[in-house]
């Protein structure tokens, strides 16, 4: 069997990384996959996965913090977008089509309903799920409400996030060997990774100056791109140690002691399935609010900005049971990129 995998954004971050999984367990399963990206997207874990792309339009209207404006312009050029999917999907000639999140999702369905063949999406945002559910089926990720819901219309299932099969197989003291090139490092210090995924939002930046200014007695991390390059004089590298981006996060995963997030996103099922406890901070991208911890019950503390340090400061004071309750959603979390790939097997062979 052959697919076509549609990602949308920049071949970079989170989407990127759902996409890759999703390929990774189709190709285990025997799917030959063939991946289309954005024109403009630059593509780099999937360059450094020494994996190429075909160059279609995959239009954004910006996931959850869509307005009605960028909504509208985004439909205007899905029109042109739909026909070079279908164009795409026809030269290859593949079985089956899977759009990865907001345009990705939207591109993949019009496109392979355009050009007669089966799809599936992964949709999380207002604007796929208002397109995609009438086309083809829908497997909902944790951010959608309807992922809360245990009864399901036949064309919508639901799935945790696809992960890398070496997630949980770091070696904590491959990390602890790199911090030690940081001066700021204490190994005697028990340490906290702030982030926020891929690229670094402001609120993280301040979520994590904030901490340093409330107590010294912790290594604080900070990791990912600044979304703009002015962030970085944000930073108080006098306190933070700021990591950039890494391709070792495995082995960090494997060595600290407390991870604070944003409440979305691929990370906080790789922090989960590695048994580390998780503080959310709530609202920091483009206020946007999930109730992710709702779903990992007891393996979360939820908190605002306002409440950050006292939440950090209570969760290694109930360290224990949140890490129990976090050792308790890793088996699932782990077997979610095998599940997920079966299910558009399933899907798409009907």
């Amino acid at each position: 069997m052959r697919a076509l995998v549609v990602i949308t954004g920049r071949g970079l971050g989170g989407d990127a990384a759902v996409g890759y999984n999703v390929i990774a367990g189709l190709e285990e399963k025997g799917v030959h996959c063939e991946i289309a990206l954005d024109e403009s997207a630059p593509g780099i874990l999937f360059k450094k996965k020494g994996l190429t792309w075909h160059k279609i339009s995959i239009p954004q209207a910006g996931g959850h913090a869509a307005t009605k404006l960028s909504s509208i312009k985004a439909a205007f050029k899905m029109f042109t977008a739909t026909f070079k999917a279908r164009n795409l999907i026809k030269k290859l000639d593949v079985d089956f089509v899977v759009g990865i999140i907001g345009g990705g999702s939207i591109v993949a369905s019009v496109g392979a309903k355009l050009a007669g063949k089966p799809c599936a999406t992964l949709c999380c945002t207002p604007l796929d799920m208002k397109v995609c559910p009438k086309l083809n089926h829908c497997i909902i990720l944790p951010e959608y409400y309807l992922f809360r819901q245990d009864n399901l219309p036949d064309n919508l299932s639901k799935t945790y996030y696809p992960l890398n099969d070496d997630v949980n197989s770091g070696d904590g003291s491959i990390a602890f060997e790199k911090l030690k090139e940081y001066p700021l490092f204490d190994e005697n210090k028990k340490t906290i990774l702030f982030s926020s995924g891929s690229s670094l939002f402001k609120g993280m930046i301040e979520a994590a100056n904030n901490f340093t200014d409330f107590t010294d007695e912790y290594n604080v991390l900070l990791i990912g791109y600044p979304m703009h390059d002015e962030y970085m004089d944000l930073i108080n590298q006098d306190k933070v140690i700021y990591l950039g981006f890494l391709d070792w996060l495995n082995h960090l995963y494997d060595y600290i002691d407390l991870a604070v997030l944003t409440d979305d996103g691929v990370m906080i099922e790789e922090v989960l399935a590695c048994d580390v406890p998780i503080v959310t901070i709530t609202k920091i991208k483009w206020g946007r609010y999930h109730n992710i911890a709702g779903i990992f019950e007891g393996a979360i503390m939820e908190s605002s900005m306002e409440d950050a340090n006292e939440t950090i400061l209570s969760a290694f004071e109930n360290y224990g049971s949140i890490k129990d309750n976090a050792d308790s959603y890793a088996e699932k979390l782990l077997d979610a990129k095998s599940s997920l790939a079966q299910k558009i097997i399933d899907v798409c062979g009907k």
